[in-house]
């Protein structure tokens, strides 16, 4: 799916990842590309690239954690592609991003586990 930017250029809209996540984005209007492999995942991103495109990309903590190189570039460049992580289904999630890594060293990796009491959560 495309959406209008703000200079009059779309927006797609992907996801990459588990097949039961891309039903979901699949009937939110997203592109799906469910369960790819690390090559598929890296060609589209490098198409998004060369073709200047902008885009929202939503991948699961598995494709974020692979060894994807226009992945990686794409993360580290920033602009016109967005990529963000969501956890698979079947999977507490874990944050896993510069920012988590970074309150991780500061405050401990409890502060950022998902089990804590509802409680401890809030404060």
């Amino acid at each position: 799916m495309e959406t209008p930017s703000e200079q009059g250029h779309p927006t797609r809209l992907l996801f990459l990842g588990e097949e039961s996540l891309a039903d979901g984005f699949r009937l939110i209007g997203f592109e799906t590309h469910p369960n790819p492999a690390p090559e598929e995942v890296d060609r589209i991103l490098r198409n998004l690239q060369r073709n200047q495109e902008r885009a929202l990309v939503i991948v699961d903590d598995a494709v974020m954690g692979a060894d994807i190189p226009n992945l990686k570039r794409v993360r580290r460049e920033g602009g016109r592609i967005l990529v963000i992580a969501v956890p698979r289904l079947s999977e507490s999630p874990v944050l896993a991003s510069e920012v988590a890594d970074r309150l991780a060293t500061l405050f401990g990796q409890a502060t950022l586990r998902s089990d804590q009491p509802e409680e401890r959560q809030r404060t």
